[in-house]
């Protein structure tokens, strides 16, 4: 099953939904920053399962939030989700589209290729009046998915301190333009201000139309502003969800030449690392 775009319509989940029942549907809902869904009455697409992001799917040992986990463990807990290596997987949250990007990013750089988002998420969904669930299915066989890292999607600190500098390389950051210069503090102790040097900031809301992502062509005008078309583009934020937003609007305009900064601001900006930073 293969849908046009990697993002896709609720109406074309709906017929596909129909045409093909083993579609496997991924909650990937985490509290924002200051806002949580935990309080709210739980809607979901019926026969969802639950991606957890910040549990099963992060690094509980890591000092960062929503470090990414091994390989090894990443597929232990897609597996235990009933997904197969040639499943298609379709990503949604019950924002519309904050932390499914990252649940997209996360599967691409273990090497699924069958991985969609719902443009719009739960709150589209509900837009077009399809059904609603309260719950999520029970899990049932384990899937035969292997991961496989795709080192080309991922960036961690070395390779930032490695590569800020490049003249080929475009850091974007997903931060708000306060953050980015320093003159709004971090919502985490123990950062310090500013940005990575020669980082652009391209706040993340700015990709969006409400709910939703912006059609290709503006994404792409988005980043065409910074006249770096022919660059690598890696992507940072505070702590690795919103860069994503980036990375999959890159993703879909056409830029796939992209990496995610893991650690992100959450890291870099640390206090004690004293790496190089502008304001």
């Amino acid at each position: 099953m293969l849908f046009k775009s990697a993002l896709i319509s609720p109406s074309e989940l709906q017929e596909a939904l129909i045409q093909d029942g083993t579609i496997i549907l991924l909650d990937c809902t985490i509290d924002k920053v200051g806002q949580s869904l935990k309080d709210a009455k739980l809607e979901l697409l019926p026969n969802s399962l639950f991606f957890d992001i910040e549990g099963k799917f992060s690094d509980q040992a890591s000092k960062l939030p929503h470090t990414l986990v091994s390989e090894g463990v990443f597929e232990k807990e897609v597996q235990a989700l009933g997904i197969d290596q040639k499943s298609t997987v379709v990503l949604y949250d019950r924002w519309g589209i904050y932390s499914s990007p990252r649940a997209w990013w996360m599967f691409k750089v273990m090497g699924l290729d069958q991985v969609y988002i719902l443009n719009g998420g739960v709150p589209a969904w509900k837009k077009n009046k399809y059904k609603l669930a309260g719950s999520y299915r029970q899990q049932g066989k384990t899937g035969n998915f292997k991961a496989h890292f795709q080192k080309n999607l991922y960036a961690d600190k070395d390779y930032i301190l490695a590569h800020y500098r490049a003249a080929d390389v475009t850091i974007f950051d997903a931060r708000s333009k306060g953050r980015f210069s320093g003159l709004v503090p971090e919502p985490r102790k123990g950062l310090n201000g500013g940005h990575i040097p020669h980082s652009k900031n391209l706040p993340f809301e700015e990709l969006l139309e409400d709910i939703y992502y912006k059609q290709a062509d503006e994404l792409e005008q988005q980043f065409d502003q910074f006249k770096t078309v022919d660059h690598e583009y890696v992507f940072s934020c505070g702590s690795g969800i919103t860069a994503a937003i980036l990375a999959f609007a890159s993703y879909i305009s056409g830029h796939t030449n992209i990496r995610v900064y893991d650690g992100s601001w959450s890291e870099w900006g640390r206090e004690e690392l004293n790496l190089p930073i502008e304001k």
